[in-house]
């Protein structure tokens, strides 16, 4: 039988990995443009409103790394190069349609007029 601090720890490890992966300010809004359709660098970036180019070459290269999002290159001139979710991406569906589900709760609790 374990304590309650290690059921507590267990918990709390897969949480922590998960934000360690999707950490930050903007690997969630990356992921959420791609949830729409296969996009280029440019179109990622005016998506992602406020990212800046050198911000969203690094989150992209660790969303690749995690294997949430496929970089594909096209041999053409010039390069083309496409970000699309992977299959494994995908999977984080159900846990951002909660977390903007919470927050649109959270935006209206917080704002109601009184």
């Amino acid at each position: 039988m374990k304590s309650p601090k290690e059921e507590c720890v267990e918990y709390i490890r897969p949480v922590r990995d998960v934000l360690d992966i999707i950490n930050g300010k903007w690997k969630l809004p990356i992921l959420i443009a791609l949830s729409f359709g296969n996009k280029r660098f440019k179109e990622l970036e005016r998506d992602v409103e406020g990212i800046t180019p050198k911000m969203l070459s690094k989150e992209l290269r660790d969303l690749e790394v995690n294997q949430l999002i496929i970089r594909t290159v096209y041999d053409t001139i010039p390069v083309t190069v496409e970000y699309s979710l992977s299959d494994y991406g995908k999977t984080l569906d159900d846990v951002i349609t909660a977390l903007r589900e919470w927050g649109k709760k959270h935006r209206s609790k917080l704002f109601v007029k009184s």
